[in-house]
């Protein structure tokens, strides 16, 4: 009986989870690493320019939000939304959808830690976690049917990855 290493697992399973065939739960699992990554990047980037670079704390903030938007779209397309089709969007579909959800997502954010707070007599911060939730989730969902999904060979109106990039 031969037994595996420890390496040899975790890249068995890396190779799994990078794997169009993952489904599902391989979707969610890459959309939370990438979630991850960028949180580190948006946070250094932004912690770095400030206190490090001597930048103003929102020329940082604003440099470290388009950054981090800029990884978090590249995650999404290379890595999350792995399979075998082309997508059914081209990329310049691909990237307004991206920023019309994230100026929504900000808009939402920014609303609800506004006026639930009072409205609900709870802290802020616990407005600005349950919102978080609720924008990930929604987010997972808009993000897999609606910008970053595989053309299907039956819908006659899906435009492939190379398809026209009218409006």
């Amino acid at each position: 009986m031969t037994s595996t290493t420890p390496a040899a697992r975790i890249s068995s399973a890396a190779k799994g989870l990078r794997s169009p065939s993952s489904g599902l739960l391989g979707q969610g699992m890459r959309f939370a690493l990438s979630g991850a990554t960028v949180a580190v990047v948006y946070l250094s980037t932004t912690t770095v320019l400030a206190d490090v670079v001597g930048l103003p704390f929102q020329e940082a903030l604003v440099i470290g939000f388009c950054t981090g938007l800029a990884v978090h779209f590249t995650l999404q397309r290379v890595f999350v939304w792995v399979h075998h089709e082309e997508f059914a969007l081209p990329l310049g579909h691909q990237l307004w959808r991206y920023l019309l959800v994230a100026a929504v997502q900000y808009g939402v954010t920014a609303a609800s830690t506004a006026l639930l707070p009072s409205a609900l007599d709870l802290p802020t911060e616990v407005v600005y976690v349950a919102t978080v939730a609720v924008v990930f989730a929604a987010n997972f969902v808009v993000f897999r049917q609606g910008i970053f999904h595989p053309s299907s060979a039956g819908d006659p109106g899906a435009e492939g990855e190379h398809g026209a990039e009218s409006a």
